[in-house]
């Protein structure tokens, strides 16, 4: 009998403590749109619970999307952007409006015209104050990275890393990363161009700030003046021989580099157009939050494609168009060293090369960002070739 008892009593236990462990997992969608007072959207700015590091980068249509638990409810949702004031609200709060929208009240600058300093003074210190501006130390960054591959304009692959990185900011180096998850569509490319390392590794190959501006050969000059937080920030463009264009977005009280802008595109051969988002921790800490590029170039048909155009009496051209075409969202930030989790991979492969298995529950439960225009027209392009929707792409052509 006691026993019994006692086996009831463990059972009981055990069931209440599951109970405890689902509430403690339900959360949240936070989910709305930032506009300014003129209704119009407010693409890229920070919006999420600063001080536990929480939170998203609204898209171009100025929406957003992540999750919180019961535990985040008194805590403020805090939305920051270039040109304009903070904006905050608790949790609760926002879940209880009807309308999801958030209005961002524009921010004038408090310049004149007239800068005392010259605008390479800027950036000559915003590049001295790199390291100590971002956050440098060791810090896992749970990424979810998309690249397109296009054929002669057209979208015709689409891959997506669900990736942990250990990164030491845009002061350094990227020090290791793992493909936890990755899905891919269809393949209807003709090419099929690989990249000789993970598309990953390009994107901080082609930051500026990690491989060091050469000040001396940007020809500056100030563009126009914005707010950040309550920062005056002074935007820098830096042009090289008209085929070279460098913009960065300088804090003027912290020389902080808030947004960054480059263009490679030259009159002659492959070209690059890229855009770097960074957001502040809850130290004021600045690290990677969104990015954007477009690689274009040129590549030689197979023999085999050759033989098909030319039975179907077309004449074959030497080259054709092809680009590369990345968004990066960085949904979690992580600096306490005993919860990182990565493992060492070999970072000369391209994205298709690894082989982790298509788990669509996981891709179902991850906080993923609403589409952006960029998203959308590209796997338009892809979806529209064969009329073929995307899901039934991630259904039949990835391994289980």
């Amino acid at each position: 009998m006691c026993f019994s008892h006692n086996f009831i009593y463990y059972n009981f236990v055990v069931l209440l403590f599951n109970c405890m462990v689902v509430l403690a997992q339900e959360s949240t969608a936070i989910t709305g749109k930032v506009i300014d007072q003129n209704g119009y959207e407010v693409p890229y700015a920070a919006v999420g619970i600063l001080q536990k590091n929480m939170g998203t980068t609204s898209t171009e249509d100025g929406t957003f999307y992540f999750r919180v638990s019961k535990n985040e409810f008194e805590d403020n949702l805090t939305i920051s952007s270039l040109g304009f004031s903070n904006f905050s609200i608790k949790i609760k709060d926002f879940l209880r409006l009807e309308k999801k929208e958030i209005v961002l009240e524009e921010q004038t600058t408090n310049l004149s015209e007239v800068v005392v300093n010259s605008i390479s003074y800027y950036v000559k210190n915003a590049i001295k104050k790199l390291r100590d501006n971002t956050v440098s130390k060791n810090h896992q960054l749970n990424i979810l990275y998309r690249r397109w591959s296009v054929e002669e304009n057209l979208c015709r692959f689409f891959i997506e890393h669900s990736i942990n990185a250990i990164d030491r900011g845009p002061s350094s180096y990227l020090v290791r990363f793992s493909v936890n998850h990755a899905r891919t569509s269809a393949d209807y490319r003709f090419v099929k161009t690989e990249q000789s390392i993970h598309a990953l590794k390009y994107m901080e190959y082609n930051n500026p700030l990690r491989q060091g501006i050469n000040l001396r050969s940007y020809k500056w000059q100030k563009k126009e003046n914005s707010t950040y937080d309550n920062e005056d920030v002074i935007i820098a463009k830096g042009v090289i021989k008209n085929e070279e264009t460098l913009m960065l977005y300088i804090g003027m009280d912290t020389f902080k580099i808030y947004k960054l802008e480059v263009s490679k595109i030259p009159k002659q051969g492959k070209s690059i157009i890229s855009t770097y988002i960074y957001k502040k921790n809850n130290k004021g800490k600045l690290y990677l939050s969104y990015h954007q590029r477009e690689w274009k170039g040129s590549a030689p048909l197979s023999e085999n494609v050759k033989r098909v155009l030319r039975s179907n009496g077309k004449t074959p051209p030497k080259y054709i168009p092809i680009a590369f075409r990345h968004e990066v969202y960085v949904l979690k930030i992580e600096e306490n060293k005993s919860y990182f989790d990565t493992g060492d991979v070999t970072y000369n492969m391209d994205m298709t090369k690894y082989t982790t298995r298509y788990d669509p529950k996981y891709w179902e439960k991850l906080s993923i960002p609403p589409n952006t225009r960029f998203y959308n027209k590209n796997i338009s392009e892809l979806v529209n070739l064969y009329d073929v929707p995307l899901e039934n792409q991630f259904k039949y052509s990835n391994l289980r």
